[in-house]
Parts: C-alpha cells; structure tokens; sequence
C-alpha cells in the first residue's frame, strides 16, 4: 500500500504496545504466549506460594498481583470462545491448587486433593480471572459460542 510517496508493507501480524496483532483478530496466540509468561511466573514464585507459613489470603494476593496481570494483558480486547475461556480457567485452577496443596478432611483425617468445588463454595469468592477483566472477553463482550454467538 502506498501513501505519499511512502509504501506501507502488508503482513499477517506485529507485535504492538506488548499484545501480537494479526489480520484474522485471532488471538489464540496472545492467550498462549500469556498462559506460557503465567507458567514461568508461577515456577519462579513456586516456593512462596507452596510455604505452608503463608495464609490463603496472602497467597491469592500474590496470585492477582504477580501472575494474573501476566496472563490477563490485554484482554480487554478479547472475545473468547468457550474454548480459550476453558484455557484460561484450567490454568487458574492449576495454579490455586498448587498454592494450597492438599487439605486434611475435618472427620477423617485423610488428606485430598482439592477440586474445583473447593474453589467455588466460598474460600475463593469468585473466579479470579474473571474478576480481574470482566469475565475473561473484556467488560461487556461476553464469551462466544462455537457458533459466534454473544
């Protein structure tokens, strides 16, 4: 493309201001290269997180402010399919379950593995990710379907 005597190359994606642009808006990309800075975070913190001398209160204030602004950059610009959101989720509950590490059971005292109920009844109010960028798409977007659907 020409303008001004100046040529104006066409490519298929750049990188602007951090976030990686390409001529589809896809962004499956910028989740997997935010998901893949969310791990190396996660692993250069790891032995804060697991210490059993942290409360869950302090280690979920990490989580949000250490790792999450990593993975979430830029997703106010995003509109998800269920897919990615399921990505982003599964990374989320990978992390906070590592963080909190096994539970004793109260009445057996047999040790679990925490689920994802654990997570949703109450000890974590509500989706972290979600939380911090409005339900994942940026605000009022919403998540699309496999069929486009808002």
């Amino acid at each position: 493309m020409k303008t001004d005597n100046s040529s104006i190359e066409r490519v298929e994606e750049f990188k602007y201001l951090g976030t990686t642009l390409t001529n589809k808006n896809s962004i499956q990309e910028e989740i997997k290269s935010g998901l893949k800075l969310g791990n190396a975070c996660y692993y250069s913190v790891q032995n804060l997180l697991s210490s059993s001398l942290l409360s869950e209160k302090l280690k979920i204030k990490i989580y949000r402010t250490i790792i999450l602004p990593l993975v979430l950059y830029g997703c106010e610009t995003w509109s998800l399919t269920l897919r990615e959101e399921r990505r982003l989720k599964v990374f989320e509950n990978r992390v906070l379950r590592r963080a909190f590490g096994p539970k004793r059971d109260e009445v057996t005292g047999e040790w679990k593995k925490l689920h994802n109920e654990y997570f949703a009844c109450g000890k974590i109010e509500k989706n972290e990710m979600g939380g911090a960028c409005g339900a994942y798409g940026g605000g009022q977007r919403g998540v699309q379907g496999s069929g486009g659907e808002t």
